[in-house]
C-alpha cells in the first residue's frame, strides 16, 4: 500500500519518540510505500487536489532516520491513506488544509483523520459532547462569569482554547492576588474565550492520555505526571510519563466515545483523563505511542497500522 504523510520538516521530528514516525517504521516493516509532504505541499488547480510529494526510506538511526527520493506531483486519491499529522497551532492555515483535505477525500482518498472531524472537534471543546464524564466546566470570554466560577469551586484550571502542550494553563485559588492579570491575559480583556475548570486532585497520579484506534481503545494508557511544584503534567512541561493499564473508570470513558468518534472518521484519538474525568479530546496528532510501547510492550503503532490496513481493503 501507499501511505502519504502530512507532516511538519522531517528534520523538526524527534525519531526517538515521535508517534508519526513509529508509525512510519511499522508501516515499513510490513513492505507499504511512504511519501512525507508539507501543507504547503498542497495545491487544488482546475477541479483536482494534488501535492508535491517525496518517497522516503526509513533508517535504524534515530538522529539520521530518514532519506528521501526525487519529489514528484500527484493525486491524493492515488493513495491508500493520507495521514494529517501535522502538529498544532490549529491556526487559519490548518483550517485550510482540511478544506484542501476535503476536497480530496471528494475525489476518492482516504484522509485520517476526517479533515471536517479536524475543524469540529476543538480538542478543548469536544469534551462538551459528552458531559456525563466532564468536571465541573465553564466557557466563556465574560469576566464576571469566570470569577463566580471561581468563587463556587475555590480551586480551578484556566486554559485557552487554542493551547497545547501545557501553554498558558493557569492554576487559580479563590484568595490569588493575581486573578485579576490572569484573566485579563487569558481573554485579551474579553475578546477571547477562556476554559475553566474545576481542579482535579488526582493530577497528581498523572494527566492519562487513552489512544483510541479504529473505534476500539489501546490497553495501556500513560499517565504523564507533574513534576514537583507543578498541576500540568504534559510532558512538553516537564511530566513524566507512566505507562498502565486502563482502570474501570478509564474503560469506561473509551468505551462510550470510541464508537462515536470512529463514526465520525477519527481513525486515531488521544483522550485525556484525570482522576475520573475527561478533560480534552486530542485529534490532531495524538502522540505517547513510543512511550506506551516501550514500558507495556503492546505495540500501539502496530494497532494503527492493523486499522489502516483494515480501512483500505475493499468492501
Amino acid at each position: 500500500m501507499k501511505f502519504a504523510f502530512i507532516l511538519d520538516p522531517l528534520d523538526s521530528l524527534k525519531a526517538y519518540k515521535d508517534s508519526s514516525v513509529a508509525m512510519m517504521r511499522e508501516a515499513a516493516s510490513r513492505g507499504h510505500d511512504l511519501y512525507a509532504l508539507e501543507q504547503g505541499d498542497i495545491a487544488w488547480d482546475g477541479g483536482r487536489v494534488s501535492a508535491f510529494l517525496r518517497p522516503v526510506t526509513l533508517t535504524a538511526d534515530d538522529h539520521d532516520w530518514y532519506e528521501t527520493g526525487d519529489g514528484a506531483e500527484e493525486g491524493l486519491e492515488a493513495f491508500d491513506a493520507v495521514l494529517m499529522r501535522k502538529d498544532p497551532p490549529f491556526d487559519m492555515e490548518y483550517v485550510y488544509t482540511t478544506y484542501l483535505l476535503e476536497l480530496a477525500e471528494a475525489q476518492g482518498a482516504l484522509v485520517v483523520n476526517s479533515p471536517r472531524s479536524l475543524r469540529d472537534f476543538n480538542e478543548k471543546m469536544a469534551i462538551a459532547k459528552y458531559p456525563r464524564f466532564t468536571a465541573p466546566t465553564l466557557v466563556t470570554r465574560q469576566e464576571a462569569l469566570l470569577r463566580e466560577f471561581l468563587a463556587e469551586h475555590g480551586d480551578v484550571i484556566l486554559k485557552p482554547l487554542d493551547g497545547m502542550g501545557g501553554h498558558s494553563v493557569f492554576r487559580v485559588h479563590r484568595q490569588d492576588h493575581n486573578v485579576s492579570v490572569i484573566l485579563e491575559t487569558l481573554s485579551h480583556y474579553g475578546t477571547r474565550t477562556v476554559m475553566a475548570q474545576r481542579f482535579i486532585p488526582e493530577i497528581a497520579k498523572g494527566d492519562k492520555r487513552i489512544l483510541l484506534i479504529g473505534g476500539k481503545p489501546a490497553p495501556f494508557c500513560l499517565a504523564r505526571i507533574p513534576k514537583a511544584g507543578e498541576s500540568r503534567g504534559n510532558l512538553a512541561a516537564g511530566g513524566t510519563g507512566v505507562a498502565q493499564p486502563l482502570s474501570a473508570r478509564d474503560r469506561e470513558i473509551a468505551e462510550a466515545l470510541a464508537p462515536d468518534l470512529a463514526a465520525r472518521g477519527l481513525m486515531l484519538v488521544g483522550l485525556d483523563v484525570i482522576g475520573d474525568f475527561l478533560t480534552e479530546i486530542n485529534v490532531t496528532s495524538p502522540t505517547c505511542m513510543v512511550e506506551i510501547a516501550q514500558q507495556s510492550g503492546f505495540n500501539v503503532a502496530g494497532m494503527m497500522i492493523d486499522a489502516l490496513e483494515k480501512a483500505c481493503k475493499p468492501g
